[in-house]
């Protein structure tokens, strides 16, 4: 098995332990008792003497429990609020406002990132063109205008930049320094994410659980996985992470760093990607940040994950200018647990993260709604037929996206030239994009340039070059130019996606959907094109992300443009219908897919199980398997320790992380022992008994007793083997939970142990 990293969701060491009469026969009692305290935190000792044992912080790519952590909690709660006096009552007081207080924190220090991200990338794109005379670390625009952040904003934006030098006139040498420029961008960003390299356990289940009835493949070596933890947008696997799985390393402070720095290079070299994904990540990891200075957070998975949950939603806040759609997204794209203190935490998280980033005024504008517009004109009826037309266009876009960028990363990246050096992969794809989008007038500009030059109104004087083309009696170089970019854009962004840079999909699918839509506007004459290119840039991205109500409030945020919410509604209603029909995972989904992540969506399982007529027998592990895991602990509720390392050897070889010992009594369940308790009873607390030693499972300790009844749960949930597999299915997403014990109809003697990740393997075998 892979040396695998140690996670970082721990408890903070505790001061001191009480020294126990259990350890009393232990040589060396301190060094015993030191262990356990740095180990195990204090809510954690409290809930020793109750029926539902300790647990250890939860390691690589394991389950958190929600229901332990929920009892966790209480536990904390009622030993602050017992505190008499003024003490109690500040301390009442702020483990209320705890959770504001993180919100507000997580808002403020986002928007301050997203700032110098946003000014960065601003800056550096612009130099594959030329570069400012007065200010080479000013942008084109604040060059050219008297547009600058964290100052006044003034209306005259000038007609001519002589301030502005341009690398060459002649066209091709400025097109050769224009892709020198991208390709030494995409290598800085590359270089930096591979510095985030980690290794990871495998998920699925290994040698010692492979079933007949789960797969044919047979036998194998349990392995891990390396990932890149800055690359891509983030967001599968914050999914996953807030769906209960931990991720070690994935939020830390270096993680953020990087993918900051490496986001503005990526964005800068002009690949068909965005920094709205990646914000959310930072965001994210600003959460976790925040989340381990308070104890209500830092000590449990559970209050951590809600915290997250809030954060994300700064992420669109603060990419976007779209505070409502950001909590939204959250809970509609990201979130599996979403109660309403979260929502109104994710609020003011949204709100603070707005405010500030406001204030900073990192676009010059002193706005926040990015892409203004005032068309001045509604539309009639007849001009729905044109929206569903563009939902079409847009869930056509989606599905085919979704089905060559999940088989472009199954092929090609599998070639080993390109696994093992991914720089080179994104050394060819900014080639390809310089090579391809250069030539285009209107694809040669960052990504949310272009959005913003297709969404403009020509119908008032505007000096656009958009303008000045549909302004000729006949343009077909432009219409071309349209179809061109649409065109590119969907190759560009399929084998753009998934690159180990930092990137995003929702820039690329608003891009294209922005051309689509502007070329169908050219044969509507009735309306401002722009109108089309909006609600187009709407639908791709719902055919792509399969956003909906997240994604109607972002557009008008956006744009400003609450006139064109029910196009905006159709258009991504019939995307969302159309590239269902074309691939029912979204572009989320299918990453989680490639990369590997365990995730279980309680909706989606419950449509497979729904089929397939199963009860939950189906789970049972094979018989070799329920030996190995079972414990049948004697009256005197002692076992040896060599028998508990053999079985510890055994869980290890299985590889599942999530695994345990059920322990039964002439068949009946009586506790459940996780395989990181045993572990760290017998290779830590342990290290001072000899093999030959007993240890207490259940019951009452005695003096010299290596007691690890602590550990046990004997609180185990159940469900008959009998029971459809839809009970399972809920339980496992409604309750949080990392394993259920399977017991026999009418006797209720145990027959078996589903976790998990084997119904997460399970699901995933029913797709294919």
């Amino acid at each position: 098995m892979p040396d695998v990293e140690q996670a970082t969701e721990r408890s903070h060491l505790l001061p001191r332990l009480a020294h126990d009469r259990r350890f009393s026969a232990v040589q060396n009692e301190a060094d015993t008792d030191s262990i356990l305290s740095t180990h195990v935190s204090k809510e954690e000792q409290l809930l020793a003497a109750t029926s539902v044992g300790e647990r250890l912080p939860y390691n690589d790519y394991t389950t958190i429990d929600w229901l332990h952590d929920l009892v966790k909690d209480s536990f904390r709660s009622r030993i602050i609020y017992a505190q008499p006096g003024i003490r109690g009552y500040f301390g009442s007081a702020f483990e209320s406002g705890q959770g504001w207080i993180a919100a507000a924190l997580i808002g403020i220090l986002t928007a301050c990132v997203a700032f110098c991200v946003d000014v960065a990338e601003a800056t550096v794109s612009d130099w594959k063109l030329g570069y400012c005379t007065t200010n080479i670390f000013s942008n084109r625009e604040s060059c050219c205008t008297d547009r600058h952040s964290l100052g006044a904003t003034k209306a005259n934006l000038g007609e001519g930049c002589a301030a502005w030098h341009m690398w060459s006139d002649n066209y091709w040498r400025a097109f050769g320094i224009f892709v020198g420029f991208a390709l030494a961008f995409g290598v800085i960003s590359s270089s930096f994410t591979m510095l985030t390299k980690s290794t990871l356990p495998s998920a699925a289940p290994g040698h010692g659980d492979k079933s007949p009835c789960l797969t044919n493949r047979g036998d194998q070596a349990v392995v891990g996985k390396s990932m890149y933890l800055a690359a891509g947008s983030g967001i599968p696997e914050i999914k996953t992470i807030l769906s209960g799985f931990v991720i070690p390393h994935f939020l830390d402070l270096k993680v953020l760093i990087i993918k900051a720095i490496g986001a503005v290079f990526a964005v800068a070299t002009g690949m068909c990607l965005g920094k709205e994904g990646p914000f959310v990540h930072i965001a994210t990891c600003v959460a976790y940040l925040v989340g381990m200075l308070f104890p209500k957070y830092n000590e449990n998975g559970r209050k951590m994950r809600e915290l997250l949950s809030a954060g994300c939603s700064a992420g669109l806040s603060v990419a976007f200018g779209a505070p409502i759609g950001g909590v939204l997204f959250s809970y509609e794209e990201i979130s599996t647990y979403f109660p309403r203190k979260v929502l109104w935490r994710a609020f003011l998280c949204s709100l603070f993260a707005a405010m500030v980033l406001k204030a900073l005024n990192p676009t010059g504008t002193g706005k926040l709604v990015l892409f203004e517009t005032n068309y001045g004109i509604s539309y009639s009826p007849v001009h729905y037929l044109v929206f569903i037309l563009l939902g079409i266009a847009g869930g056509l876009f989606g599905g085919v996206f979704c089905k060559a960028n999940f088989w472009w990363s199954k092929t090609f990246r599998k070639y080993t030239i390109i696994s093992r050096y991914p720089v080179f992969e994104v050394f060819l794809v900014v080639l390809a994009t310089g090579l391809l989008q250069y030539p285009n007038p209107m694809t040669r500009e960052p990504g949310d340039v272009i959005i913003k030059n297709l969404l403009v109104d020509c119908r008032g004087k505007s000096e656009a070059w958009v303008c000045q083309q549909e302004a000729k009696d006949n343009h077909p170089k432009y219409i071309g130019w349209l179809v061109y970019g649409t065109l590119v854009k969907l190759i560009l962004t399929i084998i753009t996606f998934g690159c180990k840079v930092p990137s995003g999909i929702i820039i690329p699918a608003l891009d294209a959907g922005a051309f689509f839509g502007r070329l169908v506007g050219q044969w509507i004459p009735t309306i401002s094109p722009g109108i089309f290119a909006m609600v187009g840039a709407a639908a791709f991205l719902a055919g792509v992300s399969r956003m909906t109500i997240s994604l109607c409030v972002i557009m008008f945020e956006l744009t400003g443009e609450l006139e064109y919410i029910v196009p905006h509604m159709i258009a991504i209603l019939v995307a969302k219908w159309v590239a269902d029909a074309l691939e029912k995972d979204g572009v989320y989904d299918l990453a989680q897919a490639v990369l590997g992540h365990p995730f279980l969506d309680a909706d989606h399982a419950m449509n497979l199980v729904q089929g397939q007529q199963e009860l939950v027998q189906r789970l049972i592990p094979p018989k070799k398997t329920m030996q190995d895991i079972t414990v049948d602990v004697p009256k005197d509720n002692k076992i040896s320790k060599r028998t508990l390392d053999d079985k510890l050897e055994k869980l290890k070889e299985r590889g599942l992380m999530d695994a345990g010992l059920v322990l039964v009594q002439d068949g009946m369940l009586q506790g459940y022992l996780a395989e990181g308790e045993l572990d760290f009873g017998l290779n830590s607390l342990g290290v001072h008994w000899e093999p030959t030693s007993r240890i207490r499972l259940l019951g009452e300790a005695e003096e010299g007793d290596l007691d690890l009844s602590m550990f046990v749960d004997r609180t185990p949930l159940t469900i008959c083997a009998q029971a459809p597999m839809e009970y399972l299915v809920e339980m496992f997403g409604k309750l949080g939970l990392r394993y259920i014990c399977v017991v026999e109809e009418g006797s209720g003697r145990l027959v078996g142990v589903v976790i998990k990740k084997r119904l997460v393997v399970w699901l995933e075998s029913l797709k294919h």
